[in-house]
């Protein structure tokens, strides 16, 4: 990307300088791409996961990652070893034998959606929520949220979910590597404000719309979330299924509404 000295600066942590050859004329530049580097999750002391992601808010990742997995945490923090790349839950009654299962059923969404739909009801009652929004406010939710994206402006490389209240104010914006992660880092981060469920917010991500963040959105207790691409088909019928109002290809004064219309006005 050109102009870099006219672009938003994002954090420190989320972009990696490089050079690179501008090609029509072989010019060399320096530039900035998405930072990605691997960050183990432990819970209780029992390392669990291991994801890519864009460094920054790791413990609102964790946290978020462990409450769609329909864990119980209370904290997260750096390792008492001081481990790079690593954060440490606490969580009350943490079976490791289950969650290993959930993993199972979870990578399993593609051979029997069935079964994905019901791990997600196990710890994803229905969102019952009656807020209501106008299909402007909809509308107008991708745009807001790509004006408050500085990692995407100077790299291009980083999906972003935001938070927003009814009104269309933004509560919260996190930007990472893996549209998963930036949707966990914003569920962490309204756990650790007390915000959870989130039945009376919306939330809206840059790119599509996957089973696994209608999964993250439904556990949040979120009723509406909105995209800039489109949904799958398991992501739709999961929306429906758990009460979700599902809009896609979101923009330019347009919405696409999947499942639960009710709850965008004209």
């Amino acid at each position: 990307m050109s102009g870099a000295a006219a672009r938003p600066q994002p954090p420190a942590y989320s972009a990696v300088p490089v050079d690179v050859v501008r090609l029509p004329g072989g010019r060399e530049e320096r530039d900035l791409v998405a930072a990605e580097e691997p960050l183990e999750i432990r819970i209780n002391g029992v390392a669990v996961a291991v994801t890519m992601r864009t460094p920054g808010h790791d413990e609102e990742l964790a946290l978020g990652f462990c409450l769609s997995e329909g864990l119980a945490p209370t904290s997260a923090a750096p390792p008492a070893d001081l481990a790079a790349n690593t954060v440490e839950v606490a969580a009350a009654g943490f079976d490791a034998a289950r969650l290993q299962r959930s993993f199972y059923t979870s990578s399993s969404c593609g051979v029997c959606g069935k079964g994905a739909l019901e791990a997600v009801a196990v710890h994803a009652p229905p969102v019952t929520s009656d807020l209501r929004v106008s299909a402007a406010l909809v509308a107008s939710l991708p745009g807001l949220l790509r004006e408050a994206q500085p990692g995407f402006a100077a790299t291009g490389g980083l999906h972003a979910t935001g938070l927003f209240a009814p009104d269309g104010r933004l509560l919260c914006v996190r930007e990472d590597v893996g549209r998963h992660n930036a949707l966990d880092k914003i569920v962490g981060w309204a756990f650790g404000q007390g915000l959870l469920p989130l039945a009376g917010s919306l939330l809206c991500v840059s790119g599509r719309l996957s089973f696994e963040l209608v999964q993250k959105a439904a556990v949040a207790g979120c009723p509406l979330l909105v995209a800039v691409g489109a949904p799958s088909g398991l992501a739709v019928e999961l929306a429906r299924d758990r009460g979700v109002t599902l809009c896609g290809f979101t923009g330019g004064g347009r919405t696409t509404v999947y499942s639960a219309a009710w709850r965008v006005t004209e």
